[in-house]
């Protein structure tokens, strides 16, 4: 590819960019959020402690809308604070360059 030419991207509306789950905090029922964890990643129990005690963590990524909100009502209903949040396409910046 030459200097002169360009590569563009283009989102089409029907496409839907994918999401992530990230569990902000495990919050006072830890047990629950480890159980929840646990089912909306389909990890081990350990694994899913592991996880839940590092928060903030992103614990799963590329879903779809709907998949990210369900997974983050199971994770509020247990008694976390999730939030689920669009990917970065691959060429966005992700900070101000200087």
């Amino acid at each position: 590819m030459s200097d002169e030419e360009s590569t563009e991207y283009y989102t089409l509306l029907c496409d839907d960019p994918s999401h992530e789950v990230v569990l902000v905090d495990c919050g006072p029922r830890e047990m629950d959020v480890i159980r929840a964890v646990r089912k909306v990643t389909g990890q081990s129990l350990w694994h899913s402690r592991v996880l839940a005690r590092q928060a903030p963590v992103t614990l799963l990524g590329g879903l779809s809308a709907y998949r990210a909100q369900s997974a983050v009502a199971s994770l509020q209903s247990a008694g976390a604070r999730a939030e689920w949040r669009q990917q970065p396409e691959p060429g966005d910046r992700t900070a101000p360059s200087s």
